[in-house]
């Protein structure tokens, strides 16, 4: 005899208050599942079954909390849902460097780094945690009394992170994850459990806080957004605990870039204040690094007065700062030209904004192989759209004398992006030129999807 169920009531709640119908639901749910990788096909029936108290499958409820949480704007738990709690909750919230461990583990294992990413949703109602907190999420380490290190360990994460942020630049995310999450395993990790007096200890927390933004952002570079998102929340309880402003900053900077990409502008815009007001006392480079990225996201967001008022605001920095030091740094010229250009093409003016992709591409170091590829796409395809198309399919030969050499999501995004704007145009001949090109391409690298 099967039990009677007993009806969702949360599930109907939330579905209420969504305004949606359970067909609305079923297909934003299909959506949050697809970015994951699970292919979903629930309709209003799913729903209805749902709501009569059969509980979905374990696997796809996060993609069920995260379509309501994105209606919402707000998260959305797994007991609110009438799911009752996650499995992995019974024991309070888990450890940061227990998930450090399973994070960097499994990152490093070729044979469970699909499942990995496939598993990682990005959450567009994250709960950050403000740099007051972010100490307290860290949990302290059992010390090895056989370990003792210097700063000269702190100088050789250092050093590798910069090794490893070179190769990413060249080569992209795909190349030099894995080493990364290698390190970080291996050494870092090692390196937290040994003796040390408080300040190296602090010092090597803030260079693992860097090393795992680093992570973080080449697995966003590779498209596995969630599985990112979870490499940043741990960069910023590390850094918390590090007492380093600049790399939880820079971290929720970063996390402003992923949600800007993916199109959440309104969370985008709020990490970038975020980060903005966790840094009170920034120099001109970092206000411009970080006025630029809130110019963008308010831009996205279709606040115009914010994104002229900050985009100006990075480009008065900017200029004290390349006045103090006309070395390359991080966030340089040719950045604040693509965040203008991304500005102004949010804004509605499109050949400025090619105007300023093109400065952007001119200013541009060489070392940057990875952005040279994604942005000779993007000035393409906006060249494309204004009707531009001979000169378009110049920067699309462009890219494709790099992008071979290059193994990154967000640059094959580019590249799919460019063979589907040419379809239209198969009876010109430069762009069934950069066409055959493409093909030959996809044939070396994707056989099976060329």
């Amino acid at each position: 005899m099967i039990a009677n169920r007993i009806p969702n009531t949360g599930l109907q709640s939330l579905i209420g208050q969504a305004r949606w119908t359970n067909g609305e639901f079923a297909r934003a749910v299909n959506r949050a599942g697809a970015e994951s990788g699970l292919q979903l096909r629930y309709d209003d029936s799913s729903v209805c079954h749902w709501l009569s108290g059969t509980m979905p499958r374990a696997r796809v409820r996060p993609a069920v909390l995260e379509a309501l949480s994105r209606r919402l704007h707000r998260p959305v738990t797994s007991t609110e849902a009438g799911f009752g709690p996650p499995p992995d909750t019974a024991g309070g919230p888990m450890d940061t460097v227990a998930g450090l461990i399973e994070l960097g583990s499994a990152d490093m294992d070729p044979s469970r780094r699909a499942v990995l990413g496939a598993a990682g949703l990005f959450t567009a109602a994250l709960a950050i945690p403000q740099y007051a907190e972010a100490a307290d999420r860290f949990q302290a380490l059992q010390r090895d009394p056989h370990l003792r290190i210097g700063y000269g360990e702190v100088d050789t994460v250092v050093a590798m992170t910069e090794k490893i942020s070179e190769i990413d630049d060249m080569f992209g995310g795909r190349t030099a994850r894995p080493l990364a999450a290698a390190f970080l395993v291996n050494t870092l990790l090692p390196y937290l459990k040994a003796q040390a007096p408080q300040d190296v200890r602090e010092a090597m927390l803030s260079a693992t806080a860097d090393h795992l933004y680093l992570t973080g952002y080449m697995a966003m570079d590779e498209r596995h957004d969630g599985l990112a998102q979870r490499y940043y929340v741990k960069a910023l309880e590390v850094a918390g605990a590090a007492k380093d402003h600049l790399t939880y900053c820079t971290t929720l900077r970063g996390m402003s870039v992923q949600a800007v990409d993916l199109g959440h502008s309104r969370l985008s815009l709020r990490l970038a204040d975020s980060a903005s007001a966790a840094s009170p006392q920034a120099g001109p480079r970092m206000l411009a690094f970080l006025a630029g990225q809130q110019a963008h996201a308010a831009a996205q967001s279709g606040d115009r007065t914010t994104a002229l008022a900050k985009i100006q605001q990075a480009e008065t920095a900017m200029e004290k700062a390349e006045s103090k030091a006309r070395a390359f740094g991080s966030y340089d010229p040719s950045s604040l030209a693509y965040h203008v250009a991304q500005v102004r093409y949010e804004l509605g003016d499109k050949e400025a904004s090619i105007a300023s992709l093109e400065d952007s591409d001119r200013l541009r170091h060489s070392v940057y192989r990875r952005g040279r590829v994604r942005h000779l796409g993007l000035l393409a395809e906006r060249k494309a759209e204004v009707g531009r198309l001979e000169e378009a399919c110049g920067h699309w030969n462009q890219m494709l004398d790099e992008y071979p050499h290059v193994q990154s999501g967000r640059c094959d995004d580019r590249f799919h992006a460019m063979r589907a704007a040419l379809r239209p145009y198969g009876k010109n001949a430069h762009a069934r030129d950069v066409m055959d090109r493409a093909r030959a391409i996809a044939e070396s690298r994707h056989p099976t999807s060329a």
